[in-house]
């Protein structure tokens, strides 16, 4: 059920992020990872502050069923951020975000 959305601007292996991120989703929230769907969108321009700098950035967005705890939300997004620091080794000075939340009631899916 984890829907999960990437935007970055800088290149990375999305797919071994994807495959190490959906076994830590699957491990943390007590799913399956042939339950989790990752998109990547990458995001040709950006700016951040004050737009004097050419930062790179990653954010990461989980949502799921509501039911899950703020202090495992906040577990997920912590590990999220470590297994984003090990993908972009090397890569200083982008800039990461990672967001846990809920899916909206209206949710669907077929």
């Amino acid at each position: 059920m984890p829907q999960i959305t990437v935007d970055h601007s800088v290149p990375f292996d999305r797919r071994a992020f994807a495959l190490d991120l959906h076994g830590l989703v699957a491990e943390t929230v007590s799913t399956s990872v042939g339950n989790c769907k990752t998109r990547f969108r990458e995001v040709a321009e950006t700016f951040v502050a004050d737009g004097t700098t050419d930062a790179a950035m990653v954010n990461v967005e989980i949502a799921f069923a509501s039911g899950r705890t703020d202090a495992l939300k906040t577990h997920l997004a912590q590990g999220v951020l470590a297994l984003l620091h090990r993908h972009l080794k090397g890569a200083e000075g982008v800039r990461l975000a990672v967001e846990v939340r809920d899916l909206e009631k209206a949710y669907r899916r077929v």
